[in-house]
């Protein structure tokens, strides 16, 4: 019984899977393969976004070389974001499926740290809040790959707050291409300020499944990983949810570029017509 009491069902890492899934990423030649694999892929759909955007896209080519690297980089969150979202909700596929978005999940988070720090050196700028939550999610996953007791539900479940990643990849790029008047742009603004929503109420609930099994959580977690769990999801929930929320919600009113000194949009004005490149 008191086995049992220190079980949390959802977040134990003993999901039923079959024992073979359990051998094959006992291995920590095939985990670290499986982050290579997820850095390597989404570095190549960086280089991949910048080579298309640079032959089809005139907005692209008109672009400073560091809103042209911002560019690429929202196009590989939004990829990302797409199958954080799919992985998100079937959190219960099994354990093979869910190391395999844990893996690749920290791979990318390299990724986006590397890309995130020499970027910032090389342009002499830094978006500190950005940075930190890319250190919170890089070391919340990267203690789940290291440490088998901690279980997937919550990693799983967190993949879901990319849900609004695609979104704002897409107001962006709309925006640097001057399509801030259009009925499609206002269209996925509003949509993507929903999904922000959305993204409070999931941290809310993160918190309330961490309050129903606190007692099996300070069981199973270490403390390491447990202090930098929570102290990047009350960062995210009191932080920088409200705060990015604002903004997009503000942006809709007031179609700026927040990431560049709050520049207007091209070719066009709260108050007259869109006028979009050709791409």
């Amino acid at each position: 019984m008191q086995q049992q009491q220190q079980r949390v069902p959802p977040l134990s890492p003993d999901d039923g899977a079959g024992q073979s899934t359990m051998d094959l990423y006992a291995s920590w030649d095939v985990r670290f393969q499986m982050v290579g694999l997820g850095f390597g892929v989404y570095a190549a759909i960086f280089l991949i976004c910048h080579l298309l955007s640079s032959a089809l896209s005139r907005t692209y080519r008109s672009l400073l070389t560091k809103e042209k690297v911002f560019w690429d980089l929202a196009a590989t969150r939004a990829v990302f974001g797409l199958q954080s979202t799919a992985a998100g909700t079937r959190w219960a596929a099994g354990t093979g499926f869910s190391w395999f978005h844990v893996l690749t999940a920290t791979g990318f988070f390299v990724f986006e740290n590397v890309a995130l720090h020499v970027s910032g050196a090389a342009f002499g700028s830094l978006d500190l809040p950005l940075a930190a939550h890319h250190f919170f999610a890089l070391s919340g996953y990267a203690g789940v790959v290291v440490c088998d007791s901690l279980g997937h539900y919550l990693p799983m479940v967190t993949l879901l707050l990319e849900v609004s990643t695609p979104f704002t990849c897409i107001s962006w790029m709309l925006l640097k291409a001057g399509w801030a008047q259009s009925m499609f742009w206002r269209a996925n603004q509003w949509v993507m300020i929903h999904m922000f929503h959305c993204r409070m109420v999931l941290t809310y609930y993160m918190w309330w499944v961490t309050w129903n099994h606190w007692g099996a959580i300070n069981t199973v977690y270490p403390l390491v990983p447990r202090a930098l769990f929570f102290t990047g999801l009350a960062f995210l929930t009191l932080v920088l949810n409200p705060i990015w929320t604002h903004k997009k919600t503000m942006q809709l009113l007031n179609p700026v570029d927040w990431n560049f000194s709050n520049k207007p949009v091209p070719n066009g004005s709260v108050g007259g017509p869109a006028k979009p490149h050709s791409s």
